[in-house]
Order: structure tokens, then sequence, then C-alpha cells
């Protein structure tokens, strides 16, 4: 088995194109773990260093195109796409059912996406007819026997298409509820800050929009997107998300309020001072990056035409590491369980994978 370093210049003009190179291991395992050392042709970064990976086990299979991982305490609960249940997975991977969203309904890429646990709810972001919505649950019982109350919307009207419907929330650290948004195939609606499509939003729990967005009575938070799929803040609060670029590049950004990141203009480094550039961009090819999560100072995302999870380094954004490359298929969603475990969610069942008699799977990777 080999790792994959990826190196991206600091100079605008060089990175333009990224600079591979693939260092064969005398031996790799990630029951072991590994690093590696490169010289970057271009700048000098410093060497990447692959976080060890001691064990990889299948907590849970034969799960049903399943898109998000969230946390109720120590309980783990996952989001399936096209069935629209809510499933509670225990510490054996036993799986039941919390809650069916009957509401959720949608073609293509659409369904029941991302959820989010915050206080006593269960947030849910899924296609209702011909939109997208985010409703919250009340969450009842005790580990083992959840359930999801009647559903209060948090925000409605959310344009939705067969495809580029975005689709993660998480909560960051300010308590606020934030929101992906895809530009459901019109890419020129994700410039109109007066559209919620090619967005990220930011509201409070309660759905309203807080008086310190950088758009006044407006949840847009960020704009300029095609179709962010990861969030995740840094212990700096930097709030960091990846997104699916069209033929040239996928990105990995920092979101600024208010910043402007390009699309349908610009696609990847744009080297203008218009647009906030991505830190990290891949070819599409070896990417689409989805789900994302931080442990062990590092940046983990879920890429699904590559089927590789990404390490990015926080010391050196500009590096990133390939594990799992092949092994499982496409990864939808990653993060961090309250043991410090990553898991992991396949997603070969989604109609755009090859599946096998035990897909998908819920993957548990410890770290070292």
């Amino acid at each position: 088995m080999s790792i994959r370093i990826v190196y991206t210049a600091n100079d605008r003009l060089a990175r333009r194109r990224a600079v591979t190179l693939i260092l064969p291991l005398l031996s790799f395992s990630l029951l072991t773990g590994c690093s590696a050392d490169a010289k970057h042709p271009i700048s000098s970064p410093g060497a990447a260093e692959a976080s060890e990976a001691s064990e990889i086990s299948a907590l849970t299979t034969e799960l049903d195109a399943p898109w998000s991982i969230a946390f109720h305490g120590e309980t783990t609960l996952l989001s399936e796409r096209d069935s629209g249940r809510i499933l509670e997975i225990d510490a054996n991977g036993n799986q039941r059912e919390a809650g069916n969203i009957s509401a959720v309904s949608g073609v293509g890429e659409g369904g029941l996406l991302g959820i989010a646990v915050h206080e006593r709810y269960l947030y849910a972001y899924f296609t209702a007819g011909e939109e997208n919505r985010i409703e919250r649950f009340t969450l009842t019982g005790a580990p083992g026997a959840l359930e999801l109350g009647e559903p209060q919307t948090i925000l409605e009207g959310i344009p939705s298409a067969s495809y580029h419907n975005g689709g993660r929330i998480a909560f960051g650290p300010d308590g606020m509820l934030y929101a992906t948004v895809g530009d459901a195939g019109d890419s020129s609606v994700a410039q109109e800050k007066s559209s919620l499509s090619g967005k990220i939003l930011r509201l409070t729990p309660e759905g309203k929009v807080p008086e310190d967005n950088p758009f006044e009575n407006s949840p847009v938070y960020s704009y300029g997107h095609r179709n962010p799929q990861g969030i995740v803040w840094d212990a700096k609060g930097i709030l960091y998300a990846s997104e699916f670029g069209q033929n040239t590049s996928d990105e990995l950004n920092i979101i600024k309020p208010g910043g402007n990141y390009g699309w349908p203009k610009v696609e990847g480094i744009a080297s203008d001072d218009q647009y906030v550039d991505p830190i990290q961009q891949w070819d599409p090819a070896q990417a689409s990056p989805s789900g994302m999560t931080i442990a062990g100072d590092s940046i983990w995302i879920a890429n699904l035409r590559g089927e590789l999870l990404r390490e990015v380094p926080l010391q050196d954004t500009s590096t990133s590491i390939e594990h799992l490359a092949g092994e499982y298929g496409r990864l939808r969603d990653v993060a961090t369980a309250p043991d410090g475990s990553l898991l992991i969610l396949t997603n070969n069942t989604d109609g755009r994978g090859t599946a096998n008699n035990e897909d998908d799977r819920l993957l548990r990777m410890e770290l070292g």
C-alpha cells in the first residue's frame, strides 16, 4: 500500500496547478500507522506527517444511502437519504429506527441529507416536494429508545433540484446553526445575495437571523458557492468548508463572513481580490469532498469520486494525505466520535457507487 502526499504551492500563480508526489513505503498498515516526508518542488511548506491509524472496522453494515452522522451524548445517529429514516446505532453496531421523517421526498441527490443535534433537538435538512427545508424534532427517551417529536420548521423555501442541494448542517462554537446550500443547478443565483442558493447560511437555533450576520436581515453568511457539503471549526473558531467544483477544481475554503467564493465567475484559485481563494484545491475526479471533521490536529474529509479519506494537517493546510484510497468505495461523511475515534460513512448505494453485500457501512477508525 502507498500513501499519497499532495502539496499545493502558496504562491497564487503557482497554485493553479497541484503537484502530487507518490511515496511508496516499505510497509504501511492501518494497524500500525505511517509517516512520510517530501520536498515541495515550488515552495517548501515542510513535511506532512500522517496521523497514525491503529485499527479500522465496520461498526454496522447494510445501510441504505446513508448521508450524515450526528451524536446525542454517547449515542450515534445516522440519516438515510432515500428512506427518510433516522437510525440509532449502539456500541455493538445494532441498528434501531428512532424516527422516520415522512415529509422527505426527492429524486437524484435530494432526500434526507444533513442532521445535527443541539441541546434536546435533532435538526434535519431535507427535500420536501419542490423545496429543501430545515426542521427540528424534540429528542425524547433514553439511549436505545430515542424517539423524534413533532417537527418544527426552522427554514423553508430553500431551492432544490435533483443535484447540487448542499445539505450539511452543523452548530458552530457561537451556538448558531450553519447550513450549506448548493446552487440547485442554477449557477447564476450563487452571486445573488437575495437567493438562498449557492450559499452558506447562519441562523439562530430557532431559525431567526442573527443580528451580527454580514448582510442585514439575511441568513446568508457567505456566497458564490457551487455545492458545499462539509463544514467544521477548529479550536480557534476558524470555519472550514469543502466544496464540489465543476470541471476544474474542488475546494477547501476558510469561510469569512460576507465572503464571495466566486462561483460561477471563477472555480478554484482566482487570484482576484473580489473573491476568496481556496486554501487547497483538487481535480474533481480525485476528490468530490463531502463531510468533514477535525481530529488529531488535522482536518479529515470524506471523498466520493476519489473514494478516499483526505487528511489536511492544520499546521500546514497546503498539504494533504490520502487514506483508504479505493478500499471502501465512495465516502460521504466522517465525524469524530465521543471516544476520539473517526466514524466514516460509505456511500455506495446512492446510485453512483458499486455496492457489495455489506454496503453501505459505518466504519470506525482509531487514531494512534
